[in-house]
């Protein structure tokens, strides 16, 4: 019978992860798959210790899904991932964030689809954020002025299944599944990128992702493995989208080596100078926020080609120096 290991790595969200814990033992068992789960507590104290040893004490009498944990006290999500991946011991692994919640056909969704498709390595599929009608309208915006990408991640490649490439569209790691023999091919998460608590920072699911299909994996779009992710109010402010725009585009810039080289590019400079002229003179709250969001990641993009060429002057010294 062939295995899924569901890993969740998890920081300080006791409650949250109690949500994804619970939608994954109300998702439909697939046929012909064992399902477990490897939860990671990464530097955690609040009560996730307590509620995790308690979910393995009555797994079994209350018909849960088997479930391993283990601590990680180095904070830093890609720490904890690092040190769960030598232990999945299953055919199939499936990384789902502890802010998530599955589909109720999510796990038959991912096991059918390894089934369906062997030639596919990596299979990633659709989050939605999990709107409950208290958010402000303007998240629904379409127009000229629409905040994207928002706060609350998504990712919707349509209804239809395919290859997808880095061309074409790189899923993050909060919906994806790889054949467990590539933990091993594609080696470890990068530190340096990922995330540590709750700050905003993240980029080593995309730099994951990306070295895989550089080491020839293929990855498979499957719209029927769905995930919901969690909407935290507070992220729906100006402040936090300028903080999240800021150090998303500073962490993705490190995702192309090419940004290392040559002087940082002028058009930077140019749209850093162009949205905070169009911020300072709009009289409409949705032009001014969009433009202010789009400021703050120009910013980061600056920062982030600086810190990229420091590093590689760094880098570069330490060589030329002698033994």
């Amino acid at each position: 019978m062939a295995r899924l290991t569901v890993l969740i790595c998890t920081h300080n969200r006791e409650q949250l992860l109690a949500k994804v814990l619970a939608s994954l033992n109300a998702a439909e068992r697939p046929m012909r798959w064992a399902v477990d789960l490897l939860v990671v507590a990464n530097a955690c104290r609040d009560g996730t210790h307590r509620m995790l040893d308690d979910y393995c004490r009555h797994a079994h009498e209350r018909g849960q899904l088997p479930l391993a944990w283990l601590m990680e006290p180095a904070p830093g999500k890609s720490n904890a991932l690092n040190t769960a991946m030598p232990l999945i011991n299953g055919d199939i692994v499936a990384f789902v964030d502890d802010d998530h919640r599955v589909d109720s056909g999510y796990l038959a969704a991912v096991c059918h689809a390894a089934d369906s498709y062997p030639e596919a390595d990596l299979l990633c599929g659709r989050i939605f954020p999990d709107w409950d009608g208290s958010e402000p309208g303007w998240v629904h915006d379409d127009g000229p002025y629409r905040i994207y990408p928002l706060p609350v991640p998504r990712f919707d490649q349509g209804d239809a299944s395919r290859e997808l490439t880095p061309t074409i569209a790189i899923p993050g790691g909060g919906n994806l599944a790889a054949r467990a023999p590539w933990l091993a091919k594609v080696g470890p998460f990068a530190t340096d990128m990922g995330p540590m608590g709750h700050d905003l920072g993240g980029a080593e699911d995309l730099d994951w992702v990306l070295r895989a299909l550089r080491s020839g994996a293929r990855l498979r779009y499957v719209p029927d493995m769905v995930q919901y992710h969690y909407v935290d109010p507070s992220r729906l402010t100006l402040p936090y989208l300028m903080k999240k725009a800021y150090k998303r585009t500073e962490s993705t810039v490190g995702l192309d080596s090419e940004n290392a080289r040559g002087p940082v590019p002028r058009y930077i400079f140019r749209k850093l100078a162009e949205y905070g002229i169009k911020a300072g003179i709009s009289l409409s709250s949705a032009r001014r926020r969009f433009y202010l969001v789009r400021s703050a990641a120009a910013l980061g993009e600056l920062v982030g080609h600086w810190r990229l060429r420091r590093h590689a002057a760094a880098r570069l010294a330490a060589y030329r120096q002698p033994e």
